[in-house]
């Protein structure tokens, strides 16, 4: 990724793989700044592992390669598993059955009642707003706002794979099923050629049974080989990169290729 920023600007970010997948790394994928500038390390509210520095004025780039070993299976599907009461849920999936800056479950809760309420409960329903989600809005690059929210992407009916994410999970949140917004990296292993440009990819996850399980509603297909970078409430809790001043991108490449054994 490149930028270019007017004057030394402070930015922060999230471009490492997610701490839980730390152990399937057979080359670390270290974050590298250039021109060279010190780098600070934490781990944010949610877990996830932010650096931050200050850009030089000029032109700057960050880049991070990695080699992760990933077992080869799709996405778990849990079709038996079921929604829970909200008096029944763990306290840590609370947070992620209120609406946040992207997702207005108040602004949507009675269209997703009136979408969602017959369909049966548990893995089926929230397949279901998947379903209607990736085929209500088009997906675009050129027609995306940054400040776009879930029912602004329902009134507008285009978006990129986040207003997909965000509006999934305001429907999901308004039937009472904890959901959050997840952001990373899906290859293309084992789908057919051509490929399309690798790009940055949101999707998201939802509690139900006892653990939380991923789905995709821009893709709305189960994957090989989804590799987590962080999760939040939605967009505004994990940034790519976030400068406080004027910035300009400049350019960015994003790849995920599959390897020999």
């Amino acid at each position: 990724m490149t930028y270019q920023t007017p004057k030394p600007t402070a930015m922060m970010g999230m471009l490492n793989v997610h701490h839980s997948l730390i152990a399937t790394l057979e080359k670390p994928d270290f974050l590298r700044v250039e021109p060279q500038v010190p780098i600070a390390t934490y781990h944010d509210s949610f877990g996830n592992f932010c650096f931050r520095f200050m850009a030089p004025a000029g032109e700057i780039r960050l880049h991070a390669d990695s080699i992760i070993r990933v077992s080869g299976d799709i996405d778990p599907v849990g079709l038996d598993a079921v929604e829970h009461p909200v008096q029944d849920l763990p306290d840590d999936t609370i947070q992620f059955l209120l609406g946040s800056r992207y997702c207005e479950t108040d602004v949507l809760s009675n269209q997703a009642w009136k979408l969602f309420e017959h369909v049966p409960s548990g893995w089926r329903r929230v397949q279901a707003i998947c379903d209607y989600v990736h085929d209500y809005l088009r997906f675009d690059y050129l027609d995306c706002d940054p400040t776009r929210t879930a029912a602004q992407a329902y009134q507008k009916r285009a978006g990129v794979c986040r207003d997909f994410a965000h509006l999934a999970i305001a429907f999901a949140r308004s039937m009472n099923i904890p959901a959050r917004y997840c952001m990373g990296l899906i290859s293309d292993v084992g789908l057919p050629e051509p490929y399309e440009d690798q790009d940055f990819c949101a999707w998201m996850e939802v509690f139900l049974g006892d653990r939380w399980w991923a789905f995709d509603p821009r893709n709305n297909g189960p994957r090989v080989g989804r590799i987590l970078m962080a999760r939040g409430r939605d967009a505004a809790d994990v940034p790519l990169v976030h400068s406080f001043g004027p910035h300009v991108l400049r350019g960015f490449k994003v790849w995920v290729d599959e390897l020999p054994d």
